[in-house]
């Protein structure tokens, strides 16, 4: 079992920077993959970023790549999603989850255990 806690989400204006975090609890957590998604209001939830168990690999949808980077601390057992140049566009609540496959999935059907979310609002 894996409980999953976000912090770190909030207001900000366009072209400014949020980092969400993600605690973990749970022995297994070194050993899955993890990924950011999220929910904008009367959207469906979708893909943001991702990481390898061990931090090798990372993967980012199109609309985020070169602006935020996912990255976890396996000793703290928390992930991070930094995220820069924001836009109003990603103003949505942002979930993280863990995926026990190897290799990491991308689809969100793959992963396992979910947080509660985090609120992004992005002002123009």
């Amino acid at each position: 079992q894996v409980q999953l806690v976000e912090s770190g989400g909030g207001l900000v204006q366009a072209g400014g920077s949020l980092r969400l975090s993600c605690a973990a609890s749970g022995r297994t957590f070194n050993t899955y993959g993890m990924g950011w998604f999220r929910q904008a209001p009367g959207k469906e939830r979708e893909f943001v970023a991702a990481i390898t168990w061990n931090g090798g690999s990372t993967y980012y949808a199109d609309s985020v790549r070169g602006r935020f980077t996912i990255s976890r601390d396996n000793a703290k057992i928390t992930v991070h999603l930094q995220m820069n140049s924001l836009k109003p566009e990603d103003t949505a609540v942002y979930y993280c989850a863990s995926d026990p496959n190897r290799p990491l999935r991308l689809r969100e059907d793959d992963y396992n255990f979910w947080g509660q979310g985090t609120q992004v609002t992005v002002s123009s």
